[in-house]
């Protein structure tokens, strides 16, 4: 890189359209003819052909560096670099790749191509699954200098950045497609970014170098891509950052002579050129000592018998040198602040959501939502009228006569609040009519779960009137109790807020205004007059979220116990958690091919 010719840079932040590879070359030609003679190095995010997101599609849209060089077209006057990720096609064998592409006599080559190496395979990661890891990570000369390559998981390694720097690469460009996750009340980005964050400061301060990282955008199947692409200077301190959710192209200017007043100022590259020789055979100790107690069990469950049983007053205890056992403080029963979100931020996430998943991904531009006049569907109503616009959301209220008039009031004031159209079906005499004819001994819950299916019924035929989707209103606690009608409640295709904890939908609602009446009224499925939710339950959800919260992150009941959470609540929680698993999961099928739908044959749901 050098000191009297900067690099213009220009971190695309793209949002490709699902599997259409031809599609978003085109859209990347176009985003490089507009960048020519302004930029010389354009960078796009991970997957950026595709979508990452495409499981056992991958077989299908892989693409050889070289087709995907002469899909580039004709090299515009002025052209730039262009770096790309893509899933690639390589000597008969699947990678996730990063190319480095370059304009020679008005055409594109691949200059280089970096294979990822680490392939994220656990929770909602399955890359190992669908792809081969690659095997090799090296710096590489290019008309802007030497340059190193990494993809997404392989910044949070520190190894693969020190390798590049130590080969000379002054600049690390990132490709990343990083699924927003975490939405802490004290932060105003997702927790994942500022993660990536303190990551990209790390390997630019440490080495000297600039780190440049080029995230995805959109939303795949309800896993949301929240752009926040990046430049870390090699000082540390951040060039430049692009915002959230919005395709855009973010610019930069970097110099060499930054790099030299870094490494001036902290010689840390130096320092570990300088021990690497020693490093080196330290790493092979290491690697050695592994392999040798991966092939001696025993001496390994010899030495995990001295580990302190659970309930040992030693459990959960760090032992500082000269220091007496300081104890880990674990999960406080009584601290609900674990469950806390930034609303704002959550409101925007969620209304992005619904406009992705509704009008880009499956090509509707209406929604049907069912509105009780309870919270949960007044906060779908109210973010899908600020997705879509008012006139778009038709909102349905569909009675039984046990229903309350104050339900049908506060439907009423949500139906006021938002604008949306607003329609009240009435499903008595349906419901009775059955009853009357076929079941007069009905019981009252199976009455309920009679209305609950005709309610849905009713939903999607109007759905299918309007040309429209139905808006699900269930909320993640609702779902992990199991408190709620298998295939009524749950089945519309989209729902934003399946990932909130009751308690955070009632601060989502508070924050968008929905009428107080409705936000701190007791929690009812209306369907018995009289019964809450907390009736039904055994218990509220302000106790029940706090408990699901901690066994989701690991902590088993006993923990919770021995850390001073309620037995009975907590084995309330776990009971109804373990035994509606079945609820939350499409139908057991038996599986009697090598090709079933789900098991083989695996395509996304936007795919």
């Amino acid at each position: 890189m050098s000191n009297e010719a900067p690099i213009r840079i220009g971190l695309a932040q793209f949002k490709p359209t699902k599997a259409e590879v031809e599609a978003n070359l085109g859209r990347v030609r176009d985003l490089v003819a507009d960048a020519s003679g302004a930029v010389d190095l354009l960078v796009f995010p991970e997957a950026a052909l595709t979508g990452y997101f495409i499981e056992g599609g991958v077989s299908e849209l892989a693409r050889g560096a070289d087709e995907v060089a002469r899909g580039l077209g004709p090299a515009p006057d002025g052209a730039p670099e262009v770096v790309l990720g893509f899933y690639e096609r390589h000597q008969r064998t699947l990678y996730n790749s990063a190319g480095w592409f370059t304009a020679e006599g008005g055409e594109y080559r691949a200059l280089h191509v970096h294979r990822k190496m680490f392939l994220p395979t656990y929770g909602i990661f399955d890359e190992g699954r669908f792809v081969e890891a690659g095997r090799s990570v090296e710096a590489f000369d290019t008309p802007l200098g030497r340059m190193g390559m990494l993809v997404c998981e392989e910044m949070w390694h520190s190894l693969p950045p020190s390798i590049l720097a130590l080969d000379g690469a002054e600049l690390l460009v990132v490709p990343s497609a990083s699924p927003a996750r975490e939405f802490p009340g004290a932060v105003d980005r997702p927790l994942n970014l500022e993660r990536w964050d303190s990551l990209a400061t790390a390997a630019a301060q440490e080495h000297g170098v600039f780190v440049a990282v080029s995230q995805l955008v959109g939303s795949e199947g309800g896993k949301l891509f929240p752009g926040g692409s990046q430049i870390v200077g090699p000082d540390g301190r951040t060039v430049v950052r692009g915002p959230l959710l919005d395709e855009t192209v973010v610019h930069a200017t970097l110099s060499g002579a930054q790099i030299e007043r870094a490494r001036a100022e902290a010689p840390l590259l130096s320092d570990l050129a300088q021990m690497l020789p020693h490093l080196q055979r330290s790493l092979a100790d290491a690697t050695a000592r592994r392999e040798r107690e991966a092939g001696d069990q025993p001496a390994r469950l010899a030495v995990s018998d001295s580990a302190p049983e659970r309930g040992d007053s030693r459990a959960g205890r760090i032992h500082g040198e000269g220091s007496a056992l300081h104890p880990d403080p674990g999960p406080d029963p009584h601290d609900a602040s674990v469950l806390d979100v930034n609303p704002e931020l959550v409101e925007r996430f969620l209304v992005e959501f619904i406009r992705e998943e509704v009008v880009r991904r499956r090509g509707f531009e209406r929604v049907v939502v069912g509105v009780s006049g309870g919270v949960d569907s007044a906060v779908s109503l109210f973010l899908a009228a600020r997705a879509l616009g008012p006139e778009n959301v038709f909102g349905f209220r569909m009675p039984y006569a046990t229903s309350s008039q104050e339900s049908l009031d506060h439907a009423d004031m949500v139906f006021e609040a938002t604008g949306a159209q607003a329609r009240t079906i009435e499903i008595t005499s349906a419901v009775d009519a059955y009853i009357g004819d076929h079941e007069p001994e009905i019981t009252h819950h199976r009455r309920g779960n009679l209305a609950a299916r005709l309610r849905a019924v009713t939903l999607f035929d109007q759905a299918f009137k309007l040309r429209a989707l139905p808006l699900g209103t269930g909320n993640k606690s609702e779902r992990l109790l199991g408190y709620y009608t298998w295939h009524a409640d749950d089945s519309p295709p989209i729902n934003p807020l399946g990932d909130l904890f009751k308690t955070q939908v009632w601060a989502l609602a508070r924050h968008l205004g929905v009428p107080s009446e409705i936000v701190e009224k007791p929690a009812s499925a209306d369907l018995v007059q009289g019964i809450h939710d907390e009736d039904e339950l055994g218990i509220g959800y302000h106790r029940a979220d706090v408990v699901l919260h901690w066994l989701l992150r690991g902590y088993s009941p006993e923990d919770l116990v021995a850390y001073g959470f309620d037995a009975q609540e907590v084995q309330t929680v776990w009971g109804r958690l373990s035994a509606t698993h079945w609820k939350r999961e499409l139908p057991t099928v038996a599986v009697l091919s090598s090709s079933a739908i789900g098991e083989f044959y695996l395509r996304p749901v936007d795919y």
